[in-house]
């Protein structure tokens, strides 16, 4: 890894697809519909590396996509970057920043898909043990 990651034009669609698909690998399916792609703290396959560890991720959802039911034992920061997404406090549309506090729980969905850099303190808890097969 280097020892600074740059992430530049966040917002600009062209230049964020040519950042991430040149510098990171490959977005992998996470959920159906919804894949990643690590930057830090995560292998490939989803796991972390180290569960009480920082990571940080892209995550791209297909329109009508969602993740679970989860539990955030530590903080997460997402940056919707293009879209939205939504879970039961609301719609958050590009440019939206949302922290979730430790303790916190949610499930997240994508009407008309969207991207979003999510930076978690600690790895997240799948709640719904079914969604987890």
């Amino acid at each position: 890894m280097p020892p600074v990651i740059v992430l530049r034009d966040l917002f600009d669609g062209e230049a964020l697809e040519a950042a991430v698909s040149g510098g990171f690998g490959e977005f992998v399916p996470l959920w159906p519909g919804v894949e990643f792609l690590p930057i830090y703290g995560i292998a490939p396959n989803g796991q972390p590396l180290e569960p009480t560890a920082p990571s940080a991720a892209f995550i791209r959802y297909a329109p009508g996509a969602s993740v679970p039911a989860h539990r955030h034992p530590g903080f997460e920061h997402i940056i919707v970057l293009s879209g939205s997404q939504r879970d039961h406090r609301g719609t958050y549309t590009r440019g939206a920043c949302l922290v979730s506090t430790p303790g916190s729980s949610h499930s997240v969905a994508s009407d008309d898909g969207c991207l979003v850099l999510a930076i978690w303190t600690k790895s997240v808890e799948v709640i719904d043990e079914e969604a987890r097969r």
